[in-house]
């Protein structure tokens, strides 16, 4: 190997560790974070550069012991001590094979882990930093550019030598350094493009360096695996593994066809590259591409509305003047970037929530004052008549407002497209922002304990009205379809002391209804059985005056029959007198009175029957 072959590659070394430290501190200083990434690439680079070198110099050591070895063979004397097979025993080539055999897959697997790492901890890291516009862009513009056109022109100068040279350790170095050209364009365009107003142009950037590391270590690990398998030609030279093919056809995109001819050639160990299929492959790609670019800008031309949606056109960015509203079916278009589509559902109900974060949530759960429904929820301030009536001055009054837990989603539906679309820069944001205002003015004028019991329904009625009144005051173009109030509750916090309160206002009533029961029912029994006494006196009132009445009449009555016949009237008033008299008396009736016979009579009760007590039954005839 040549003295110049080494300076280059020593000069790639130092140019990678110079792009490395200064990309780093550059974007250190101006903040930019595809920089901070860059550095990481360019750190590998300089690794893989220095390996590189490495094996140079070991290359060149071996030539040169190779040359004194052919220089003592040519000696009379020194052939009986050299034979064919002692060139194998020579040091530098015996070092070369053990640092190509151990060394270089360690360090490929090395290269591999620092790659990966790097892919994970950048990518962790951009999803937690907070996306700033850089600090003194015009420097950093002014520096990245520079640093890509000195990266481009050393780079391609090794490329060319590793090319033409077939210098092949020159290549990993050259390719990091071309690659390195188009890593300081492409973080100079970024920085101009956020300077003109694209804030996340650098972080997309960063975004996709992270996934190019990503790709480079899943093509490293590919190549240990296919270098396990792959066939050994005596002779032949083999690959460097640590040497990434990706970043040599991102440094060298024009180089794709000798890359992938040295990729299947390598691997399948005869010349792929050299079948009638790949020289065909070869002459007709750009066709072929170009035929595949076509069909896909045609695609673009047709455009499928689903149902329930609506589409907007738009031409270079702008609406167009009438008729740009498509509805559901095929429609033909101006190719992309051209003409652009965006739908929108407008028959689907939409909704947002105002008092919590928005969560699912479980399905037949209890719900309880004391326990967080959502995982974050929002007081919202309530109005109390209670508060403000009780005091009697302004000092023993209390403030007549109450923290209350509301869960308030809202349904929607767009009526008005192009309303939506272009009166505001983020309708549904606005839309979200003008219901929590209506809800919080509503709240303060609105008694807590209405709104818990029975006034929900006419508040959620009265939000409805004044959400959408005030959506059609801004022209949002939306048609509010439900407003509900729902998980009505205290604050967690003092749930408890609220629902004593509650438990005690219960308990009120409860006794309020009980003490009304009991005078309902003693007013009603006091009042019947006043009623009864009356009904009483009057039916005793009326009972003495008919019995007077009937006296009178029956003592006129008497003595008109005494008059009449007097023996008569004293007998038959001796006979009914005797008849009432002996109603119940025992009675015993001797028939005969001229008789000498003594009569017997048993005036003791009988307190048992016996069989003369049966009656008999009379005889029939």
């Amino acid at each position: 190997m040549e003295r110049n072959t080494q300076k280059i590659g020593l000069l790639n070394l130092l140019l990678l560790l110079a792009a490395a430290g200064l990309t780093l501190a550059l974007a250190l200083y101006s903040g930019t974070l595809s920089g901070q990434v860059a550095s990481a690439i360019f750190g590998i680079g300089f690794l893989i550069a220095g390996v590189s070198y490495f094996q140079m110099r070991l290359e060149d050591r071996e030539r040169l012991e190779r040359l004194d070895f052919d220089e003592l063979k040519k000696s009379k004397s020194a052939e009986s001590l050299f034979t064919g097979s002692d060139e194998e025993t020579l040091p530098a080539y015996q070092s070369r094979l053990q640092f190509d055999k151990y060394f270089v897959p360690g360090f490929a697997l090395l290269v591999l882990v620092l790659e990966a790492l790097a892919a994970g901890l950048f990518w962790r890291w951009l999803s937690t930093v907070t996306v700033t516009a850089p600090k003194e862009p015009t420097i950093a513009l002014a520096l990245y550019s520079t640093l890509a056109i000195v990266l481009f022109v050393l780079g391609k100068y090794a490329a060319n030598l590793a090319k033409f040279q077939g210098q092949q350790l020159l290549r990993p170095a050259a390719s990091f350094l071309v690659l390195g050209f188009y890593l300081g364009a492409a973080m100079a365009i970024c920085i101009g493009w956020v300077w003109s107003g694209g804030t996340k142009a650098d972080f997309i950037l960063a975004r996709s360096l992270c996934v190019l590391l990503g790709l480079v270590a899943a093509e490293t690990l590919i190549n240990l695996v296919l270098e396990i398998y792959r066939p050994r030609v005596k002779g032949q030279q083999s690959r460097l593994i640590y040497e990434s093919r990706l970043v040599g056809l991102l440094g060298q995109p024009e180089g794709i066809f000798s890359t992938a001819a040295q990729a299947l050639d390598y691997q399948f160990g005869f010349k792929v590259s050299e079948t009638w299929f790949y020289q065909f492959l070869q002459k007709a790609i750009a066709w072929i591409i170009l035929l595949q670019f076509g069909v896909l800008v045609a695609s673009t031309m047709v455009v499928f509305i689903g149902p329930g949606e609506q589409g907007l056109i738009e031409r270079f960015g702008k609406p167009i003047a009438g008729g740009n509203i498509l509805e559901p079916g095929p429609h033909l278009k101006l190719p992309w970037p051209i003409d652009a589509i965006h739908r929108f559902r407008t028959q689907e109900i939409q909704s947002f929530n105002i008092g919590f974060a928005n969560e699912e949530k479980e399905s037949h759960r209890v719900v309880l004052w004391t326990v967080k429904h959502y995982k974050e929820e929002f007081n919202l301030l309530v109005a109390s008549k209670e508060q403000s009536q009780s005091g009697t001055n302004a000092v023993e009054r209390a403030v007549p407002a109450d923290l209350l837990t509301i869960s308030i989603p809202v349904q929607f539906q767009i009526k008005d497209l192009l309303a939506w679309e272009y009166n505001h820069t983020d309708a549904s944001k606005l839309l979200e922002k003008i219901a929590t205002r209506e809800v919080v003015r509503f709240l303060v004028g609105a008694d807590i304990f209405e709104l818990m019991s029975s006034g929900r329904d006419a508040a959620a009625q009265d939000l409805k009205r004044l959400i959408q009144e005030r959506s059609d005051e801004y022209k949002l173009g939306v048609n509010i379809v439900f407003v509900g109030l729902q998980d009505i509750h205290p604050p967690v916090k003092v749930a408890p002391k609220f629902e004593e309160v509650v438990a005690a206002r219960q308990e009120s009533e409860a006794r309020l209804r009980i003490a009304e029961g009991y005078a309902a029912r003693v007013v009603t029994i006091a009042k019947a059985e006043a009623e009864k006494k009356i009904h009483e006196a009057q039916a005793y009132r009326a009972r003495k005056i008919a019995g007077a009445a009937a006296q009178g009449e029956q003592f006129t009555s008497q003595l008109l029959a005494y008059q009449a016949s007097p023996e008569v009237y004293l007998q038959r008033s001796y006979l009914n007198a005797f008849s009432r008299g002996s109603i119940n008396a025992r009675k015993y009736i001797v028939t005969a009175t001229n008789t000498q016979d003594v009569v017997i009579l048993n005036l003791e009760d009988k307190i048992r029957s016996d069989i003369l007590d049966i009656p008999m039954p009379s005889v029939r005839k």
